[in-house]
């Protein structure tokens, strides 16, 4: 259940892609996909005080003394272990290039690139894609359902919230009895995440919770269409 609880800043990184639809007028409010927002807010409430408390210093602190060059590595590795998911769930979705792609990335970063630490693999034409079981059904045709926020697992919805159930298991974490080993690697995750999250945060304006809640619907919808999004305007 480890790998579930970074699933919440996914929020978080799609800020930039909803600056730009912003500044295009394509920002919609979505008031009519939270249905449950009372409960939204608690759960939003809650969540923001864990991470302003907890997990926002440790990032700080990390992005602050660890050089630059190891920062790198470890968010490197933590991609290649990504790619695993990447590639399950476009081997579900019929993107046979992509996961051909997918699978070449993981081989050359894991062996030439010492276990993921260096990316050799972008520089060689093998581009990253980002999926997940919640683009999957998505892509089978299942609806997203309303807009949900999860208590330390953060901003969904109900499809993206099932989905993220077999995606533990396209992970390392539940084969790895050790349970420091385990942990190291989950915290070590969490807090590579928030580092590299700690910019886009100055672009979220207004209402915190209305602003996240857009940017996590249009991100979800931007990816489930891989990008073939229609403007309204």
């Amino acid at each position: 259940m480890l790998k579930l609880g970074i699933k919440w800043l996914d929020a978080v990184k799609a800020i930039p892609l909803a600056v730009a639809m912003m500044g295009s007028g394509s920002l919609l409010a979505a008031e009519g996909d939270d249905p449950w927002e009372g409960f939204n807010r608690t759960m939003f409430r809650f969540n923001d005080a864990l991470d302003r408390w907890a997990l926002k210093p440790v990032a700080e602190t990390y992005k602050e003394y660890t050089p630059e060059f190891i920062q790198t590595g470890v968010h490197n590795a933590y991609l290649n272990m990504g790619d695993g998911v990447n590639l399950v769930n476009n081997l579900l979705q019929g993107k046979v290039e992509d996961a051909g792609s997918d699978t070449s990335r993981v081989l050359f970063n894991s062996t030439f690139g010492v276990l993921g630490l260096v990316d050799v693999a972008t520089p060689m034409g093998l581009q990253r894609h980002e999926e997940d079981f919640g683009q999957t059904l998505a892509v089978w045709g299942l609806n997203s359902g309303p807009y949900l926020v999860l208590p330390f697992f953060g901003p969904s919805t109900v499809r993206d919230g099932v989905g993220q159930i077999p995606d533990i298991f396209m992970q390392p974490y539940p084969y790895i009895d050790n349970t420091a080993v385990n942990a190291t690697l989950f915290v070590g995750q969490v807090v590579d995440t928030r580092a590299n999250l700690l910019s886009k945060e100055k672009l979220i304006t207004g209402d915190r919770y209305v602003f996240i809640r857009n940017a996590y619907l249009q991100n979800r919808e931007f990816l489930s269409k891989d990008g073939q999004v229609e403007d309204d305007f």
